[in-house]
């Protein structure tokens, strides 16, 4: 009886907070927007369009890394090092290009693949700091999941729990109090939070972007050493063939709805209590 209540419970939640929701979040105008992402280009596949319609609407939009993304090279002479080099300032770039500022990139410089081996609760801890230091009107991050555990790869669905672990303790002072005694840190409630990556029969929120999806694809495509062939043997720039190549499978791949494309995500307005 108590699942089933607890279930219905947080269903109605999920249609009072969509009908509840005042301003749409691509119309949002000089709000605070904070935006967890695995890799240096989950960010820009998953939520690029909005991001770009956000800076457009001047928002303050703020950009976490999780990891330097230094393993996902088939390139024999490719180092790690130079590699995370690569790809830090290939998300600057990419970023730009949507209207973030390097500044508002904040990296927590985890190996990639190993964020699920962290330490705990210390990664935890360092997500919490930051959202109670950005205290963001908005967050947006990979779904994590709901109604189930969903399988990602592994500094997705690391990347994915953390974070919402993260909101929830943001809220409470007793979780990590140095952060409110030592660093004046004070216990934030995000409002509202924005899962991109969602499974299709979850997704409730969609955001048409239609006016960006071109500057999305150009700010992908800054991310060179993503695509092949520079996966398997890098280079720094395109071949203009294989650059019109990626675009086109990117537009394929795009979601739409009603022919638009859309960028899909799960609303939900706080953290599972069950």
């Amino acid at each position: 009886m108590r699942t089933g209540l607890a279930c219905f419970f947080l269903v109605f939640l999920s249609i009072v907070g969509l009908q509840g929701q005042q301003t749409r979040l691509e119309n949002l105008q000089n709000k605070t927007i904070l935006v967890f992402t695995p890799h240096p280009d989950d960010d820009v596949f998953g939520a690029g369009g909005t991001i770009a319609l956000l800076n457009r609407n001047h928002n303050k939009v703020y950009i976490v890394v999780y990891t330097n993304d230094d393993k996902g090279s088939y390139d024999p002479e490719m180092s790690s090092q130079r590699l995370a080099r690569i790809r830090r300032a290939e998300q600057e770039v990419s970023e730009a290009q949507l209207g973030t500022s390097k500044e508002n990139i904040l990296w927590m410089g985890y190996d990639d693949g190993m964020l699920e081996y962290a330490p705990q609760p210390k990664l935890t801890e360092e997500a919490t700091a930051i959202i109670r230091r950005i205290r963001p009107d908005v967050l947006l991050s990979v779904d994590p999941g709901e109604w189930y555990e969903r399988w990602h790869k592994t500094d997705h669905r690391m990347a994915a729990f953390n974070t919402i672990d993260a909101v929830r303790a943001a809220e409470f002072w007793l979780y990590f109090p140095n952060q409110k005694l030592q660093m004046g840190l004070e216990p934030y409630q995000v409002p509202e939070i924005y899962f991109f990556y969602p499974s299709p029969q979850e997704s409730n929120y969609f955001v048409n972007i239609d006016s960006v999806a071109e500057l999305k694809f150009d700010a992908a495509c800054k991310q060179v050493s993503q695509f092949e062939p520079a996966i398997h043997k890098y280079r720094a720039d395109w071949d203009l063939k294989d650059m019109e190549k990626a675009k086109d499978e990117m537009r394929r791949e795009q979601p739409r709805k009603d022919g638009h494309y859309v960028e899909a995500f799960r609303y939900s307005t706080g953290f599972n209590q069950y």
